[in-house]
């Protein structure tokens, strides 16, 4: 666990996470705990292969070899016990831009397109960005963890929707849907019709007694109409390297999307992403397990932290994912509010609840992927706020 405890500075490495605090929150003197990257070091095997590959010192043109879909494949059977052939994988600079090209493989302008709120922001903007429509079934709130409201999101699927944006594990609030809830999804999606994106960047991150299930996993019609999104980016902290894998079984969606890589002048990874993904999905796993050890231990400081000095903020527990989703609801006080206390009292840099849709209001989120010093610090930050 030591790995996890070192403090490592960050500041002139044109971190977002620490250096972008002036330009988003309008103070630069505050602990930031907001952008979801972690504070800790990679497994070590993968910087030691990054650097045995600036070593050999030429970095000319580069494919993606076989060895880097089997890495893949083989890392979706041992931790999901998905069976997934490598001719069904696709890669992208990032899971947000695979999702920008699936919006632009599979509607077109002024068609509807489906999310559930809150949901992580980018959903909302690659819609847009993209002249299409947000159509919103929003998740219901009931004691302490979301769920699908499943009559109001087939009365949304009834309004023509041609894609559905899925958060699997959920961000913010750490769901990691039920069988049961995919399988539910899926039947509807099949009446209607409507194309499924699975944002699954976050499913590595899944804690001891819950588990995560590929949506496209289930049956062979949601095989046929995902498109799942994966990542080494979130699991291994490799955000910075921009290799994303979709992982598409029909051959006919799979030709559309690359056909709008190929239009876009995509042929392949950073040498870089290549490396550094292979190596995370075939070395990474010890490390992982270490990681969510340690961020279970981070989870629980959390929460009896907060029950001993912050009782009116109430705690969410997460399936998954390293962010935490605090309910402030209860402080009485509006967003506006909430963040001038945060920045100017406790000097605590989180994400406003607002950023991610209705039923986002009097929430924030927390990044707790960081040492116990700092999570320590950031919750005296947080008290001092509120009290």
């Amino acid at each position: 666990m030591k790995w996890f405890d070192e403090k490592i500075e960050r500041l002139n490495t044109s971190s977002v996470k620490w250096e972008r605090t002036k330009e988003v929150f309008g103070v630069g003197d505050v602990l930031p705990m907001w952008v979801a990257d972690m504070d800790f070091r990679p497994p070590q095997e993968v910087t030691e292969a990054l650097k045995e590959r600036i070593d050999h010192g030429i970095f000319g043109y580069t494919f993606i070899p076989p060895s880097t879909y089997e890495a893949i494949t083989e890392w979706q059977k041992k931790r999901n016990g998905w069976d997934v052939h490598s001719s069904w994988v696709l890669f992208c600079s990032g899971v947000v831009p695979a999702i920008g090209v699936a919006i632009q493989s599979f509607t077109e302008p002024g068609d509807k397109v489906l999310l559930q709120s809150p949901v992580y922001t980018p959903f909302f903007e690659m819609i847009k960005v993209n002249g299409r429509e947000v159509v919103n079934s929003p998740l219901v709130l009931k004691e302490g963890r979301y769920e699908i409201d499943f009559t109001s999101f087939e009365q949304t699927l009834k309004q023509g929707c041609k894609l559905f944006l899925l958060c699997n594990p959920h961000n913010p609030g750490g769901r990691s849907w039920t069988k049961e809830e995919l399988l539910q999804i899926g039947e509807l999606c099949k009446k209607y019709d409507c194309l499924i994106v699975s944002d699954e960047i976050h499913s590595d991150l899944v804690y001891k007694n819950r588990k995560h299930i590929p949506l496209a996993s289930l049956n062979e019609d949601l095989a046929n109409r995902t498109i799942t999104c994966i990542a080494p980016s979130k699991t291994f902290n490799l955000a910075g390297l921009q290799a994303s894998a979709l992982i598409i079984k029909n051959e006919n969606l799979r030709e559309k999307f690359n056909h709008i890589l190929k239009q876009q002048g995509f042929f392949t990874l950073n040498l870089f992403g290549i490396v550094g993904m292979e190596t995370a999905y075939r070395y990474g796993e010890s490390w992982l397990n270490q990681l969510l050890d340690y961020l279970q231990g981070n989870k629980e400081l959390v929460q009896s932290y907060l029950a001993e000095n912050l009782p009116q903020i109430k705690y969410m527990d997460p399936d998954g994912t390293y962010l935490l989703w605090l309910d402030c609801r209860k402080l009485g006080l509006g967003d506006k509010e909430i963040r001038k206390q945060l920045l100017e009292k406790g000097k605590l840099a989180l994400e406003p609840g607002t950023k991610y849709g209705p039923g986002g209001e009097g929430f924030v989120r927390m990044n707790i992927a960081c040492p116990r010093e700092t999570l320590n610090e950031g919750l005296e930050r947080l008290k001092k706020a509120f009290t």
